[in-house]
């Protein structure tokens, strides 16, 4: 008997599927090791399982994007591909902060990806990806592209609250945050 609660692929949290115009599905989740991003890519959801894995990028070794590497999206935008992640630094591992990553052809497997570094805030926006930022993700709605996220403000004992903006680009805020949620 087929357990309908056990997951699909092991061991992989934030899990992001995405279906292409080209009919695969493409995968990519946090790995255990919080050190590289992973693709795989199948006809059906089910062959993600067996799928192979492509690592195409490896966190540094210093610096910016060199601890937590966390939940990547993959999102093809404007005809190119995107990833988004949450990525921190050894000597401070919760300055969580959101990276994108931009693949420099049509094939994202097999294709080289570029870092454009930190997702840039809007001008005059002097609160986005000020604090522990993570769990980025981009959503189309009336012709408008937006950026949602999740961001702890406040410090240790502060709230992480949900945040939204509207996108000049695939790297770059168009408007200051709006902060959509907060827990009480």
């Amino acid at each position: 008997m087929i357990d309908k609660n056990a997951p699909l692929i092991e061991q992989r949290a934030d899990p992001f599927v995405y279906k292409h115009i080209d009919n695969y599905y493409y995968f990519t989740a946090s790995v255990p090791t919080y050190d590289y991003i992973e693709l795989r890519r199948s006809k059906t959801i089910k062959g993600l399982k067996n799928a192979e894995i492509v690592k195409i990028w490896y966190k540094h070794k210093s610096g910016a994007m060199s601890q937590h590497i966390w939940a990547p999206e993959i999102h093809f935008l404007d005809g190119k591909w995107f990833i988004y992640f949450a990525a921190s630094e050894k000597t401070d591992i919760w300055k969580l902060r959101p990276y994108v990553l931009e693949c420099q052809g049509q094939n994202p497997l097999v294709d080289k990806w570029e870092e454009l570094g930190q997702m840039k805030p809007a001008d005059h926006d002097k609160k986005s990806f000020t604090d522990f930022s993570l769990d980025g993700t981009v959503f189309e709605n009336n012709g408008r592209r937006y950026f949602c996220w999740a961001e702890k403000t406040g410090g240790q004992f502060g709230a992480s609250n949900l945040y939204l903006s509207e996108m000049e680009s695939p790297i770059k805020l168009k408007t200051a945050q709006f902060m959509l949620t907060t827990p009480d």
